[in-house]
């Protein structure tokens, strides 16, 4: 069965920078594309953004461009997250998913002081 495990997050000063790793497992990952969703307490999970089966073609929402780089490994069936100059509306609960039905435990980011 599809299997996600994500990692990486944890407390960063505003401006910081955090390197989030998805682990992903049961699916031919190479075939799917690749989103990182981000949940904040109290609001809907939205989409951060999402990278095509090869690699070749990411996008982001507006809110994160230009600060988060999205990429993937498809020999190690892996998808990371980049994230600078982070910002205290970025923290949240972050999901990844290929098909956005499956979904793993999430990573915490909280940015504060």
């Amino acid at each position: 069965q599809v299997q996600l495990v994500e990692s990486g997050g944890g407390l960063v000063q505003p401006g910081g920078s955090l390197r989030l790793s998805c682990a992903a497992s049961g699916f031919t990952f190479s075939s799917y594309a690749m989103y990182w969703y981000r949940q904040a307490p109290g609001k809907e999970r939205e989409l951060v953004a999402v990278i095509s089966s090869g690699g070749s073609i990411p996008n982001y929402a507006d809110s994160v461009k230009g600060r988060f780089t999205i990429s993937r490994d498809n020999a190690k069936n892996m998808v990371y997250l980049q994230m600078n100059s982070l910002k205290p509306e970025d923290t949240a609960v972050y999901y990844c998913s290929a098909n956005r039905a499956d979904w793993g435990q999430g990573t915490q980011v909280t940015v504060s002081s």
